[in-house]
């Protein structure tokens, strides 16, 4: 039996964190504790702020089924596209062996994979690289910035990552949100946030000009330094891509639950 708690953080925190982010993207936004489903689904051009994720912990074939029927149907009566966040370890092991053809009779596309980590980690020392500064974002110019290195690293046009964060005061004031700059340039971004008395790590960016060399690791270091600082937090969650899972760990962070993401059939 694999032990759920890691996993069932990382999910819970996914809905804490999205739920703060999505309403203030929209405060009308379609936030709802469902049975086995939490909606956070702000109908952004951005789409990572349009989630929906499985609560149940140790669902089985059946029940999976019938959540995953269920969300597909929730996506498709919204106007944008969207994922759904899946933490795998929270499927018992006949949920898990029929997830493909379970997610392909629901309507849902297998998208690409995630890990949730975590880690009891903080403090950390105070970050620098010999390349960059960093400058936390307070102005408008600064998340546009932001918003351009996630939309460049993660293949998503200008407009739509500046849908996500365009005018926030959440992210100027209540995230702890960096850039970090070469010779002025912004060329990478990490933010955390509190959320449930740990430090979330989310919108870790690099542009792809400037990969491989250690940008994204320093600024997430910083924003991570920076958080505890002002929370006085000890650990930190985060859910990487497959691009970013190698560098986390070196930070102090452990995988625990492997992720898919998933949106709708075209």
């Amino acid at each position: 039996m694999r032990d759920l708690a890691d996993s069932a953080e990382s999910m819970e925190q996914l809905a804490a964190v999205w739920r703060t982010v999505v309403l203030d993207r929209d405060p009308d936004a379609d936030v709802r504790d469902l049975p086995g489903i939490a909606v956070r689904w702000a109908d952004s051009r951005f789409a990572f702020w349009n989630c929906v994720t499985l609560t149940d912990v140790g669902a089985d074939a059946e029940l999976l089924a019938r959540r995953l029927k269920e969300t597909a149907e929730i996506m498709r009566a919204k106007s944008r596209p969207g994922f759904l966040w899946l933490f795998e370890d929270l499927l018992d092991d006949e949920a898990r062996t029929a997830l493909d053809a379970t997610a392909e009779q629901a309507g849902l596309a297998y998208a690409f994979p995630g890990t949730g980590m975590a880690g009891d980690l903080l403090p950390l020392p105070e970050p620098h690289h010999p390349d960059l500064t960093f400058e936390r974002v307070t102005t408008d110019e600064h998340l546009r910035a932001y918003a351009d290195i996630n939309s460049r690293a993660y293949g998503f046009p200008l407009e739509d990552g500046r849908d996500g964060l365009a005018g926030s005061m959440l992210w100027k004031n209540g995230i702890h949100a960096y850039l970090g700059l070469r010779d002025g340039t912004p060329v990478a971004c990490a933010a955390t946030m509190e959320a449930q008395g740990r430090l979330f790590v989310l919108l870790v960016a690099t542009d792809p000009e400037w990969q491989r060399r250690g940008y994204g690791e320093a600024v997430t270091r910083k924003a991570l330094y920076e958080g505890a600082h002002a929370t006085g937090a000890t650990r930190a969650t985060l859910h990487a891509t497959a691009a970013g899972a190698p560098v986390y760990p070196r930070i102090g962070f452990r995988p625990n639950s492997p992720m898919r993401f998933y949106g709708l059939q075209a």
